[in-house]
């Protein structure tokens, strides 16, 4: 059977420490997810990714780099990607200028990505913007649903172009909610049928398109008491059975605030990736753990092996079957050859 390796952790640096290649070689460690602090420059970052790739060609390297103010590599040439909500803007002006200049994003922030050594990155934004979330803001394309459903697929689409998979996220809808995440635990009391008519509808629009989704640490307690990475109702019987979503699942980080409540308890990261995986994920991550010498990051290595051990939770090729979907087929450009690449400066010209 295929070994399933759910954990997507981090490092402290810009190169490998020892213990970050012990942990990176555990049968669990499915991915690495990289940071503003883990960049000092392309040469380097594309010696990290090579150095991580030395150990296991199958370990995913992923990144939050979704342009606007959520891009971890902004300098060395990097192109800084506008925010989403620039797209959502240039729609109302032109509804196919804007399309083709999402593509034209979707390429050029993979395509970039690429040429370094990273896999993946969590894109594209789905949440609606009602005008009340910090926390999501310019970072949605709109507040229509069918609006951010056709921007977010022609920019999944550019992502496919440089050879780069997609991440829907946060399910069912953050847009709705002040509250931060990263801070507290949100609660959205609207009903069921209220979200899948609309924050939600863009998750059903795209079940063709997402290779993988991110679930909200938001409660919808009109749905079910848990926030919805860790509920099994919005994981398996909606977003799976009902809205027929058949990638991966990855969690939100366990690391934030709203993670680790789980039924009004503080649970430990052990206990909430197991939930999270009992519940529908096929993939947690555990950020910003690996600096104070990773602690959290082996305690977590070592509770998921006894966990499965015991038979807490299960491995799942199914799992790791999706996981390793999500690894680029082809080959990426250089990055000098990519700055000379027609495809790559067609599309640079097009970015708004």
């Amino acid at each position: 059977m295929t070994q399933h390796a759910p954990l997507i952790i981090d490092i402290a640096g810009v190169s490998l420490s020892k213990d970050d290649r012990r942990r990176l070689k555990s049968p669990l460690t499915g991915g690495i997810i990289l940071f503003a602090r883990n960049w000092e420059n392309r040469t380097q970052l594309t010696s990290l990714c090579a150095a991580i790739k030395s150990i296991r060609k199958d370990l995913l390297i992923c990144v939050d780099h979704e342009g606007g103010r959520v891009q971890r590599f902004k300098t060395d040439g990097f192109t800084h990607v506008p925010p989403m909500r620039a797209l959502g803007e240039l729609w109302m002006k032109d509804q196919l200028a804007a399309t083709n200049a999402a593509t034209a994003c979707g390429y050029v922030l993979a395509a970039e990505l690429r040429s370094c050594g990273v896999d993946f990155s969590f894109t594209p934004v789905l949440d609606l913007d009602y005008g009340e979330s910090s926390v999501i803001g310019d970072r949605a394309f709109g507040r229509d649903p069918r609006v951010v459903t056709l921007l977010a697929k022609s920019l999944m689409h550019g992502l496919l172009q440089a050879g780069m998979m997609n991440c829907g996220k946060h399910f069912p809808g953050h847009g709705f909610v002040k509250a931060d995440s990263h801070l507290e635990i949100p609660v959205d009391k609207r009903s069921l049928k209220a979200i899948l008519l609309d924050d939600a509808a863009p998750y059903d629009w795209l079940n063709t398109t997402l290779t993988s989704v991110m679930p909200a640490h938001v409660i919808y307690p009109k749905v079910d008491s848990r926030p919805a990475g860790f509920s099994e109702q919005w994981l398996t019987y909606i977003l799976r059975g009902q809205l027929g979503f058949g990638g991966a699942i990855f969690s939100d980080d366990l690391s934030m605030a709203g993670a680790r409540i789980i039924d009004g308890k503080q649970v430990s990261y052990t206990q909430a990736a197991v939930t999270a995986l009992n519940a529908g994920c096929d993939m947690v991550l555990l950020c910003n753990q690996s600096v104070d010498g990773g602690k959290a990051v082996d305690e977590l290595l070592d509770g998921m092996t006894e966990a499965l051990m015991k038979g807490h939770w299960e491995a799942l090729e199914s799992s790791e079957l999706r996981r390793q979907e999500l690894l680029p087929t082809t080959k990426a450009h250089a990055w000098d050859d990519l700055m000379l690449h027609p495809a790559y400066m067609h599309a640079m010209g097009l970015i708004p």
